[in-house]
């Protein structure tokens, strides 16, 4: 999937992975992907539940090698 920006959250446990994506996302226009990596399990339903509460379109979750993959689209 075709991204604008990729945030590397790998390493970081909550709540980190969620404040830098909402960080990177007030940088980025509408419209734009921003793709985030992250190895804190609880990243999944947290990321889930961000992307509701925002607004913004989790359009892509996936794991890649140990690693949680999310692909989010700014509102």
């Amino acid at each position: 999937m075709d991204f604008t920006k990729e945030l590397d959250a790998a390493g970081l446990a909550c709540p980190l992975p969620i404040v830098k994506t909402k960080k990177a996302l007030a940088d980025m226009a509408s419209g734009q992907v921003l793709r985030v990596i992250a190895t804190d399990p609880g990243s999944v339903s947290d990321m889930a539940a961000f992307a509701e509460q925002t607004g913004h379109a989790l359009l892509q979750q996936g794991r890649e090698t140990g690693r949680f993959i999310f692909y989010l689209k700014k509102s």
